[in-house]
């Protein structure tokens, strides 16, 4: 199987910004430990990172893995762009989220791209990326 990790706005600062809400791993840590775990299963993982959106989404609609997994950031709250990019592809995707969004903010509690991925994974620290990845090999 061949991942697509996706990472937006703000995630490429994993490790420096707010580390008692997002934790000290960098997403470098995060994506090499991904690497190590998913290979040993012999899956295939790339990366794609952006502050940018419509990259974000360019990333999502061109993809040719089997299986994304999109830590969107905050553009999960508003983004109408990047949820249709999702829906225009056939490749599932699941959002997810290092901290727990309804246990923050009361504007990020809502995900505008929830309803068009096929799942959440939220609150779990930085091991929502690889929870996220298994549920597509279960």
């Amino acid at each position: 199987m061949k991942f697509l990790f996706v990472n937006g706005v703000n995630m490429a600062a994993l490790g420096k910004r707010e580390k008692s809400v997002y934790g000290e791993k960098t997403l470098e840590e995060i994506n090499g430990e991904l690497v190590r775990f998913f290979g040993e299963k012999g899956c295939e993982c790339s990366f794609f990172t952006s502050d940018i959106e419509g990259e974000l989404c360019r990333a999502v609609r061109e993809s040719d893995a089997d299986a994304i997994v999109l830590n969107a950031g905050a553009y999960s709250h508003y983004s109408v762009a990047l949820r249709d990019a999702i829906s225009s592809t056939e490749v599932p995707v699941v959002e997810v989220h290092i901290s727990n969004i309804f246990a923050r903010e009361e504007f990020r509690r809502t995900s505008v791209i929830a309803p068009v991925c096929k799942g959440v994974v939220a609150g779990l620290g930085t091991q929502v990326y690889r929870l996220a990845a298994l549920s597509f090999l279960i």
